[in-house]
This record gives structure tokens, sequence and C-alpha cells, in this order.
């Protein structure tokens, strides 16, 4: 690894911190290399509180996101719960599809297949809307840059929701609601957020119009502190506060589905590590292997004998996933060395049967 070492801080400054907060030099000096120089800063870093968490409303068109929801559910329209098919996706569509559900029926959730129709938004998704007579299609993870499929979509007259943390480009799709902190026009306080962590700031809001609190919602931070960790986002600000409080519902309220799943690894508590390292890749072996919906369904299974079988297909996809990567790692390695001895200065790496599912593992791996 190349690591950067960044500057030390002055010394004056250390040791303001270290008697601000009775701590040895090298804590204070830590803290300020991480932008922590006040007594109030180390006390949210070290402290973090629900309460501390940004009004919902702050992002732009939050206010019309919800209209459009509660628009949707005063109708009886179907809606269409869409995102990608790795963690992020998977658990954001697992909260806003059971949040959702717990007080409207007509809610229904689609994963795209890797394989045929790659990432995002696709044709074939908005077809299904159509072919199902879905009006509003909430897209998490995904969206931001799907002008022609979201045109597309209106065309149909199928609206769109979307809750991104990409960055947008020069021009935002004609959705209803564009939610997402990295919009230049947005001036939410954190704009480090992830899909999930979007997809909750708008289930933070509908609760509100409903009467509801942070405490009737922190039950879905389980499914956000886990995108947290396998996204690799920021954990700071809001992300560690969600974090914090996501690994607490883990280790002791955590949803059947993960719950089947710690019990397979027989771990008693999980660290964020465990998380990113442990339940992540079971999560996105079933996207990579065989279908994105797999993970949807664990994660929204409140049944513990169905959410067991489902955990045990998941762990089987995760051993496949495994052994491809072992095995196409080797043979990449090979090629590489081939490569080598003709004094090549470049290896491309390549094999029509390889997992396509898999190869973005390798690449990483290999570089």
């Amino acid at each position: 690894m190349r690591w950067t070492i960044k500057p030390k801080p002055k010394q004056e400054d250390i040791d303001t911190l270290a008697n601000a907060l009775n701590v040895d030099s090298l804590v204070a000096q830590l803290l300020l290399q991480r932008g922590i120089s006040t007594f109030e800063e180390a006390k949210h870093f070290f402290r973090p509180q629900l309460s501390d968490l940004h009004d919902p409303f702050l992002m732009k068109d939050m206010d019309i996101a919800v209209e459009r929801i509660e628009e949707a559910i005063a109708n009886g329209e179907n809606i269409l719960v869409y995102g990608d098919y790795d963690v992020d996706g998977t658990t954001a569509v697992a909260l806003m599809s059971s949040y959702l559900l717990s007080y409207y029926p007509n809610v229904a959730t689609y994963i795209p297949d890797r394989y045929d129709e790659g990432y995002g938004v696709s044709f074939k998704g908005i077809d299904f809307a159509e072919d199902n007579d879905f009006t509003l299609i909430v897209a998490l993870d995904c969206g931001v840059k799907a002008i022609d499929k979201v045109a597309y979509a209106k065309e149909k007259g199928i609206d769109f929701i979307i809750c991104d943390h990409h960055r947008p480009g020069t021009i935002l799709p004609r959705a209803v609601a564009v939610l997402d902190p990295k919009r230049e026009d947005c001036s939410y306080p954190y704009d480090e957020l992830c899909g999930c962590g979007v997809g909750f700031k708008l289930i933070q809001a509908l609760g509100s119009r409903r009467g509801e609190t942070i405490d009737d919602v922190i039950y879905y931070l389980d499914l956000v502190a886990t995108a947290i960790g396998a996204d690799i986002v920021p954990i700071t600000g809001e992300n560690r506060i969600l974090a914090y409080y996501g690994l607490q519902v883990i280790n002791q309220q955590p949803r059947i589905g993960f719950k089947a799943i710690i019990d397979q690894i027989n771990k008693k508590e999980l660290t964020i590590t465990d998380v990113v390292f442990i339940i992540a890749p079971r999560i996105n072996a079933a996207g990579r292997i065989k279908h994105g919906q797999h993970a949807v369904n664990l994660l929204t299974e409140t049944n513990m004998d169905q959410a067991i079988q489902f955990a045990s297909e998941i762990e089987k996809f995760n051993t496949d996933r495994r052994g491809l990567d072992q095995e196409i790692t080797i043979e990449a390695l090979g090629q590489i060395q081939e490569n080598e001895e003709q004094e090549g200065f470049t290896s491309v790496v390549y094999k029509d049967t390889w997992h396509k599912g898999v190869i973005g593992i390798v690449a990483s791996r290999l570089t």
C-alpha cells in the first residue's frame, strides 16, 4: 500500500485539544488529523446521538417525494421499489419496501438482472412496471443519470422518485423528485450518504408526516449500517450516527434475515469490520451468482424457518463465488506470467467462460 502520511498538526493545537479532552497527546493528534479540533466535535465523534441526525426535509425535493408517495397511497396506486443488485441497492430496496408495506399493501420490489439488464434502471424494468400497472417507481442507489429511462417511463405514464448518492451529470432526469445530496443545488448538510442512507432519510420524512419519531424507524438501521460498511462511504458525520445505532440493532435486535446469517457464522458480537467482510459478501453473492432478489427476499423475510432456508441458499452462492474467484485468479495470473515471458508491457487477461459476477473481484486482486 502507498500510505500518505498526514502532516503533524501544530504542537500547541495538540496540547490544547489534549487538555480539553483530558486525553494523551497522541490521541489529540489523531483527532486533529481527522478534522476534529474542539471538545464538541470530539463528543459527536465518540458519542453519536440520534438527535444529531439532520432534518430529512433539508434535502432538495424531499417534500415533493413525500407528497407523491402520499398521493399514490391515497389513490391506491401500485408502487414499485427498484434498486441495484449490490449490497447498497438490495438493502435499500428491503428498507423502502418493508417500510411502505408496514402500512400500505400495493408495493412490490424489482432488482435488475446483472447479466440480462446490467447496472441501474433498465428498459426491461420499466416494461415490467407498465405490464403490472405500476404508476410510481422509487429507484434506490441508481437513477441519477437515467435520463432516457425516466423519459421512457414518463411516456408510459409512470413517475419516478430517485434516491441516489452518485454524482449527477450536468442534466438531471425529469423525475418527480431527485433525492441526491451530491446535487449541485442541494444544500443538505451531509453529502456522503450511501443509497440506503438516502432511502432512510425518505422513510424518516414519510414517518414524520405520520406522527412517527426516529425511535419508530431505528429498526431499519441494521440495513443502513450494512450498506454504509459495504459501500465504503466515510463513517463520519451522519453516517457515523447511522452506523453506530445500526450496529446496535444488528447485535441486539437483528431482523430475521440477519439473524439467520449470524446464526450460521456463529459469531457473538459483530463489528463494522464483520459487517464488511462477513455479512456484505453473502448479500452480494446473491446478485453475483444468481439474482439480487434472493438477497431482498432474505432481508424482508419475517418467518425464521423460511429465512434459514434463504440464508443457506445465499451461503451456497457465497461458497460458489469463492471457488470461482480462486479459479479465475489462478488462470488470470497464469496469463500474466505468459505475458511477462513474452516481454509484454501490459497485461490484458481474458477468457470467455469467466463468470461476469466475479471478474470485478479478481481484477481488484490483480491490481
